[in-house]
Formats: C-alpha cells, structure tokens, sequence
C-alpha cells in the first residue's frame, strides 16, 4: 500500500462512515469501499474514538449481605397493572428478601395512602417474618414521607434510598421485580 493511499484512508476513516461514502468517489478510483473499511478496522484512532473527559465514577459499595432471612429487604412497586374491574386492585407492591430470595407479592390500590402502605407491610410482612433490619426501596413519591421516617426510628431500623437501576442497591431486587412484572402482565391480560 502506498504512502498516498494510507494518507487517504486516514482522511477518510476520519471523515466518518457517512463522509466516507460521499467522499471515495472524489479520489478517482485509487481505493474502493471495502478497502477503506477494512483499514477503517484496524485504525486504532477510529476503533477508540470516545475517549472520557468527565470525572472518573466512584467505586461500588455493595449493599450489606444479611445474615438471616428477612434481615435485608428491597420494596418496590408494579404499576400500570390492566384493568379488571372498577374496585380491583392496580398496583401491587414486591417485597424482595434479599438473603432467600423469596418475593411477596402485596395487591394494593392506586390511591393507597402511606399510612395505608405501612399497615399493609405490618400486618402482612413484618407479623410474618419479625422485624427487618435494613429496608431499600425506591424514591417512590409515596416512600418518602415523614411517616416513613418516623415508623423506621420507632422501629430502630434503617431505611435505605435507591435509584432506578442503580446497580448498587437493587440488582437482585430489580430482577426479580422486573420479571414478577412481566408474568403478573401475562396473567393480567388473560384475565386469570
């Protein structure tokens, strides 16, 4: 290959690869498409051209690994369920137990109030498997409230933030919860 073709290879990997169509025709036949796509291949420079100007991310901290059952849990909601009637549930909330990995299944309504979120997790979650040490939920609108707080202080456990597919907090969970979705989609829309 000589020195004046790489230096009109170079040009057009450069170029990029809509450039490079418009402009193969401008250099009188001397290299053709598949000539140039193959330099295009092994041209360092164009096989590495995103290069980070930002700030280096921070490291992963690994949520805590719980001991026991029921020690560590993730809570998150399905929403959008299909409608099946005018009194039915549409929502239902994923309670995740991280060390077993066992999810509940709670149905609930749209309107439900925290204080409504709170007994439903008591009397049907915590009278079941005793009190957590550590619950991760999502920044949902009805998570957040003082009540939230304030049961958690009461109760002398930690509640834990994440955000949506942050691989830090709720990997699992997320996984989990994404294919209950799915099969609870299914027999939703069958009407089972």
């Amino acid at each position: 290959m000589t020195l004046k073709i790489k230096q009109i290879f170079k040009k057009l990997c450069i170029a990029g690869t809509e450039q490079r169509e418009r402009s193969i025709p401008e250099y009188g036949g001397q290299c053709g498409k598949k000539d140039v796509a193959e330099y295009c291949k092994t041209c360092d420079r164009c096989q590495n051209p995103n290069k980070s100007t930002g700030k280096r991310l921070g490291n992963m901290i690994k949520v805590q690994e719980p001991s026991k059952p029921w020690e560590i849990f993730h809570m998150d909601f399905v929403t959008g369920l299909p409608p099946g009637g005018e009194k039915s549930y549409n929502y239902f909330l994923v309670i995740f137990d991280r060390f077993s990995k066992t999810p509940i299944l709670l149905p609930c309504h749209k309107d439900d109030t925290a204080m409504d979120k709170a007994l439903l997790i008591w009397n049907r979650v915590v009278s079941w498997t005793g009190i957590f040490k550590n619950l991760i939920s999502s920044r949902y609108h009805k998570f957040t409230p003082a009540l939230w707080r304030n049961l958690h202080q009461l109760l002398g456990t930690n509640l834990s933030f994440s955000t949506a597919y942050h691989p830090q907090t709720d990997d699992i969970a997320e996984i989990m919860i994404q294919n209950l979705e799915d099969m609870v989609r299914i027999f939703c829309a069958y009407g089972l």
